[in-house]
């Protein structure tokens, strides 16, 4: 299932979510710059390395922060087009009503804060994988926890494929988001074991079970519900 936009109008223009798509592009164009080895060795340096993470705890403090950066840099990083593209996608379908709800500032420090715990989430149950792990997927699946608890009622018009055709349907949000979420705890934990990080083909499973449910707490702790707007009705 594809989402194509969601049905509830926003009242501002969503600044954030025009600056983060702005830059995970510009991010990926430099990327598809580079040669094989560069391209790596960029990752390893802006991705989160479980391993190096976990040993920076006995380092002084200024390795520790190098490694910690990675908390954010590996969000704007992305592994192919599909990544970036679909990320993206889903950035702008749920993150615009966000964004509109919690104000910009309070919204970019929301989206940042997802993607760190998400990527604290998968080094936690991987702390000795040297694979990179990157991409926006852990801060976007934030933003859709925050979307089902404020707008479970919202219609998602969905492109689903049907044999050789592809037609739409309107699905509540708390379906299509549950059943997102339903299948990266499922995933993640078919994955209790095994590594499973974007920098090697695979999908950062606890990444995005743990910014999902981050983001359902962290957004109504940042004012979620404090506009007043009306959320939806069957």
């Amino acid at each position: 299932m594809v989402p194509i936009r969601d049905d509830n109008p926003i009242s501002s223009t969503p600044v954030v979510i025009y600056a983060l798509i702005a830059l995970n592009a510009a991010v990926f164009l430099y990327e598809l710059s580079l040669g094989e080895a560069a391209l790596q060795q960029f990752f390893n340096t802006w991705a989160i390395v479980p391993a190096e993470l976990t040993s920076s705890f006995g380092t002084n403090a200024v390795a520790a922060e190098s490694e910690w950066i990675t908390l954010i840099s590996s969000q704007f990083l992305h592994g192919g087009w599909l990544h970036v593209g679909g990320n993206m996608l889903y950035l702008w379908v749920f993150g615009n009503n966000i964004e509109d709800q919690l104000g910009s500032l309070k919204f970019l420090i929301f989206y940042l804060l997802c993607g760190v715990l998400a990527g604290l989430s998968q080094w936690f149950f991987d702390p000795a994988s040297v694979i990179p792990t990157l991409g926006a997927s852990g801060a976007v699946a934030g933003i859709m926890g925050a979307y089902i608890i404020r707008f479970p009622r919202a219609r998602i018009v969905t492109l689903i494929p049907l044999f050789i055709i592809f037609t739409t349907f309107r699905i509540p949000a708390i379906f299509f988001l549950g059943w997102w979420f339903v299948q990266q705890a499922f995933y993640s934990a078919m994955s209790l074991g095994a590594t499973a990080d974007m920098g090697s083909g695979g999908v950062a499973y606890w990444a995005h079970a743990g910014g999902f449910l981050f983001g359902a707490i962290l957004g109504p702790v940042l004012g979620l519900f404090s506009n007043g707007r009306d959320q939806y009705r069957w």
